[in-house]
């Protein structure tokens, strides 16, 4: 199964809106078989691992990062191919939490005769496949928040001067994190004053093509149709609240859709809902301290990816968070830190809120 968590990974550029599966196909103690998911649409990872092992999945066992499933998408279930190739057990590592599945691949199976199990590491299938859990299970989608930061907490100086902070290792490993995300947001503060791209320039990285949707949140609709990522390969969609004018934006390449207003701005939680409706897996926040520290605020949040480098920019700079005015140590945010690591001279640091 920890193979089969392995050949998963391997699509995590290019598999959304879909999970990322991987499966392995044992037979006498020896892998006959393997495959991963890759791209939507094609075909899935048991289909894939069945190929590759062709007569000696007979009496076989599959082991499954998610249950394979058991109706008709842009592929046919896969519990049906693995019935058909007399495998003799599959093990799989978590439920598919989509209505559609839901355990009736795993009753599908059982059904045929088949020895069918779930549960075994469980914890880092679901870890894999967070985006689509939340999607899925929660009706929005799996927020990271990402910030560059001095060690004394600093992202710009007072000027808005913040290029660069962090170094060229940060930067690249930030364009991984793009291509994970079938969307990235930030808002149009920061557009205004960085002009920033918000695609993956990678090509090793945007596998088929693929770019990630971006997003800004722009309440008075303030978007110049000069900006840079219109010009960009992929779609920007700016979210405004009702009674502006969009045709010029519209006119340069923007899908502008209008939202209620929460709180004097675009209400997020209705922007987070219609990206889940698009199947968006994974929102990466790419925003300056108002918007971050907003979000963290409504508990909207999931995992904050901190790069941090190793110097001390002073006190008039501008910091991570705009927060309420949290006035108690009981009202502080605590953290739990999953990953601390060098990535060139800076440091990254992983961690979900612990509420």
């Amino acid at each position: 199964m920890s193979r089969a968590l392995e050949l998963a990974a391997r699509g995590e550029f290019s598999a959304h809106p879909n999970p990322r599966v991987g499966c392995v196909i044992v037979r006498d103690g020896a892998v006959v078989g393997e495959g991963w998911h890759e791209v939507a649409g094609e075909d899935h990872a048991e289909i894939r691992a069945l190929r590759a092992a062709g007569d000696a999945a007979r009496g076989a066992c599959a082991y499954v990062s998610l249950e394979p499933c058991a109706h008709h998408g842009k592929t046919p279930p896969c519990a049906t191919a693995l019935i058909a190739a007399g495998v003799a057990r599959v093990v799989a590592a978590m439920q598919d939490p989509f209505p559609a599945v839901g355990g009736r691949g795993l009753e599908a199976l059982h059904d045929a005769g088949i020895r069918a199990e779930v549960g075994l590491l469980r914890d880092e299938a679901e870890r894999l496949n967070a985006g689509f859990v939340s999607r899925v299970a929660g009706g929005r989608p799996f927020l990271r928040l990402k910030i560059a930061s001095s060690l004394d907490g600093a992202t710009a100086m007072a000027s808005g001067e913040s290029r660069w902070i962090t170094g060229p290792e940060a930067r690249t490993d930030v364009q991984k994190l793009r291509a994970r995300s079938g969307a990235v947001m930030t808002g149009i503060g920061t557009v205004l004053a960085d002009n920033p791209s918000l695609d993956v320039r990678d090509d090793t990285l945007a596998t088929h093509g693929l770019q990630p949707l971006r997003v800004v949140l722009d309440s008075r609709l303030r978007m110049p149709p000069s900006a840079t990522m219109l010009t960009l390969p992929g779609a920007t969609l700016v979210c405004c609240t009702a009674g502006h004018d969009a045709a010029g934006l519209r006119d340069a390449g923007a899908e502008v859709a209008e939202f209620g207003a929460h709180d004097g701005a675009v209400n997020v939680f209705e922007v987070l809902a219609a990206l889940a409706e698009r199947e968006v897996n994974d929102v990466l926040v790419e925003a300056g301290p108002r918007l971050a520290g907003y979000l963290l605020d409504k508990e909207l949040v999931d995992e904050l990816v901190i790069y941090q480098a190793p110097h001390i920019m002073g006190s008039n700079t501008r910091r991570m968070f705009e927060t309420p005015a949290w006035t108690v140590l009981g009202d502080r945010l605590a953290l739990d830190i999953i990953e601390v690591r060098k990535v060139g001279g800076d440091t990254r640091i992983t961690a979900r809120p612990t509420s």
